[in-house]
Parts: structure tokens; C-alpha cells; sequence
């Protein structure tokens, strides 16, 4: 009997250290989510400011309407693609609205009025990704934070700023669905430099579901094809540089699915052709970033072989050479 209590004796000095580590791990726990949501908000409302002009100056269309952000046509468009953010697919007028907003899109394009449609395009569709990086952040963190702190900020985040609630796969297909549109009425690269300098929206795609990373592929795809075209005017090298440093990850991690294909072997093909012909007119120094980066997570996703650029990297690699034997010389 008394060497239990000998022995139990010694065991009660460790109980007052753990209590110790125990508070001291909430309180760590505490402040990193009390760090990790004031970042976050910071980081949204700067998201929420104008996005970055070009470096190449786009030309004024000759029809562009002094004001058309501000005027009652603007207005009525933007609060239907208000609403059909709001509705639910599964909502009978859900594709009424959108059938509306596109009608009204295509008239404005034939009546000459598509700055209205480029303005209020351009402004939904930065604020559809902000509104889809701030849900995808909120629910990978959320688990992880302490619940008195987590409570009072879910409320904010949802009467602010409408997160913690609402469809990412929704959300991601209506921005395909803006970028078609943006690019039909002449705003395709304001469009593609939104999409390039969406870093923090491409970084947690990589860890995200496959259905909602093939949704962000379909328009990663779309909008790659429209920064490689140089008859539209986006040939400025940092565009293409944006596009490939911040998408690139996801197209190697993403999910091309098992049942139903996120792209079919024709456009898989096409868009390797669309990368080689986008990094190849980098400057060397910029393509050794762009290939560094896509053989990291090529190699380190063992189950998908997209996009195979192996021919792009040997021929770069092969100019890099020549360079480096001249520069010997």
C-alpha cells in the first residue's frame, strides 16, 4: 500500500506542467487564428480595390460611353448578375435570370453600348473571386480555430462579406461563364490580368476539392488560350508570366477525373501546345521559372501526367546550354 501512494505521489507534480502546456497551447491556438482572420480580412479588402492596369496601354473603344458605370443601364445589368450570384442553381429562376442578363449582354454588344457590359463585367467578375477565395479559405480554416473567436467572426463573415455560405462549384462556373462574356465584348484581357494576379485564389485551388479544382481548370484553360493570342493584344510578357506562375500548380494537381474527364484528351493536347508556345516567348531567365515550378508538382502529383511540358524543358534547357558555352567563350 505504501509504495502505491509512493508511487502515485510522484505522478501529481507532472498534473500542474501539463495544465501549464495544455493553457498554453489554447493561447498559441488563440492567436493564431486571431492572426490568420485579421490577415484574411486585410487581405480581402485589398482584393476588393481596383485591379491592375495592364502594362500595355489597352486603346479606348471609339463608342465608349462617358460614365457608363454610373448609369441606370449599368446599374440594372449589375443587379442581375447580383441576383444571379444570390439564387440557387437548383431555383427555376435561376436560368431565367441568367438567360435575361445575357440578352440584355448581347444587345448591348449589337447597340453599341459594350462598355456597359465590359465595366460591369469587369467588376462582378472580381468580385465573384474574391467572394470564392474568401469561402475556400474560410472553410479550410475554420476547423482549425478556437470557437469563441470563430463564432463572432463566422457572423461578420457572413452579413459583410456573404462567406461561410454559398456554392464554390456555383461560383466557379459563373466565372467562366463571365470570362466568355467579358471576352465577347472586348474585355478578355481584363479578364486574364485579374485571373494572372489571383495568386492567393490559385494557391489553395491546389489543396482544394476535385469538382470545384475542375470547375477552376475549365476557366484556367479558357483564359490561358486568351493570353496566348497576340492578335488580342496581350502580348505583354508579364501577363503571360502571372498566368503561368499562378495557374500552372493547380493544372498539375487537379483531378482530370475518372468518369467524367475535366478535358478531353484533344484539349489537354491543345492546352500543352498553348503552354510551350506561352513559356517559350518568355525571356530565358523567366522560362527556368515557370519550367523549375511545373517540374516540381509534376513530379510530386505521381498520379497525373498533365500537362507534360518534358519537350518545352529539354528545349530550353538545350538553349541554356549554348548560352552558357558562349558566355565561356
Amino acid at each position: 500500500m505504501e509504495n502505491l501512494l509512493i508511487m502515485a505521489s510522484s505522478f501529481l507534480p507532472l498534473s500542474k506542467p501539463l495544465q501549464i502546456v495544455s493553457v498554453r497551447h489554447k493561447l498559441i491556438q488563440i492567436i493564431r487564428t486571431f492572426l490568420a482572420l485579421s490577415f484574411f480580412f486585410l487581405r480581402l479588402l485589398f482584393s476588393l480595390l481596383p485591379p491592375p492596369t495592364p502594362h500595355k496601354r489597352v486603346v479606348a473603344d471609339k463608342h465608349r460611353i462617358s460614365g457608363s458605370g454610373d448609369s441606370g443601364v449599368a446599374r440594372a445589368l449589375s443587379q442581375m448578375l447580383s441576383i444571379v450570384d444570390e439564387i440557387p442553381v437548383g431555383s427555376r429562376k435561376y436560368e431565367t435570370l441568367r438567360a435575361l442578363a445575357e440578352r440584355v449582354m448581347d444587345e448591348n454588344v449589337r447597340e453599341e453600348t459594350a462598355e456597359v457590359n465590359r465595366e460591369v463585367l469587369s467588376s462582378a467578375f472580381e468580385s465573384a473571386m474574391a467572394r470564392l477565395e474568401g469561402i475556400m479559405w474560410w472553410r479550410a480554416e475554420e476547423p482549425r480555430g478556437a470557437a469563441w473567436v470563430i463564432k463572432p467572426m463566422r457572423w461578420v463573415a457572413r452579413v459583410e462579406f456573404g462567406l461561410g455560405s454559398g456554392s464554390p462549384e456555383k461560383i466557379a462556373a459563373e466565372l467562366l461563364w463571365m470570362a466568355r462574356k467579358m471576352v465577347e465584348c472586348g474585355a478578355g484581357e481584363r479578364a486574364v490580368c485579374m485571373w494572372g494576379s489571383a495568386s492567393g485564389l490559385a494557391s489553395m485551388a491546389v489543396a482544394a476539392d476535385p469538382a470545384l479544382q475542375g470547375s477552376l481548370v475549365k476557366v484556367s484553360a479558357f483564359l490561358f488560350k486568351q493570353a496566348k493570342g497576340e492578335e488580342s493584344g496581350m502580348g505583354d510578357e508579364g501577363v503571360k508570366l502571372k498566368m503561368l506562375m499562378s495557374w500552372l500548380p493547380l493544372l498539375c494537381h487537379a483531378s482530370n477525373g475518372t468518369d467524367t474527364p475535366v478535358l478531353s484528351s484533344a484539349e489537354r493536347a491543345e492546352m500543352e501546345s498553348v503552354l510551350e508556345e506561352m513559356i517559350e516567348k518568355l525571356s530565358n531567365r523567366d522560362q527556368e521559372k515557370v519550367l523549375a515550378l511545373w517540374l516540381y508538382h509534376f513530379t510530386s502529383c505521381p498520379n497525373s501526367d498533365w500537362p507534360n511540358l518534358q519537350s518545352c524543358y529539354a528545349r530550353w534547357y538545350a538553349t541554356s546550354r549554348k548560352l552558357f558555352l558562349v558566355n565561356l567563350k
